[in-house]
């Protein structure tokens, strides 16, 4: 199952820079961070399931750029960032 549009909204809201800001790299991160929870849920019972697995593979590759892209802009954005989405360990 993906994400909500009432899911979504709350990401907007609470990482976004502006109330209607859906192109920062924060949100793009914690979208992409939220589709991602969702399809390695969705590969616990459905293993087998390759096509989906080459687009999650796309989506972490992408969060990859943009979090490299937030850490060398924005340093205090991109620790945040990580922090609340709990990424790093």
């Amino acid at each position: 199952m993906s994400i909500t549009k009432v899911q979504k909204q709350e990401l907007i809201g609470s990482f976004g820079r502006a109330e209607a800001d859906t192109g920062s790299p924060e949100v793009q991160i914690a979208l992409l961070t939220a589709r991602i929870n969702d399809l390695t849920a969705h590969f616990k019972s459905h293993k087998k399931d390759h096509a989906s697995r080459r687009g999650l593979l796309m989506m972490v590759s992408r969060r990859a750029g943009l979090l490299k892209y937030l850490r060398q802009h924005n340093r205090k954005s991109y620790l945040d960032v990580i922090s609340r989405l709990s990424l790093r360990k």
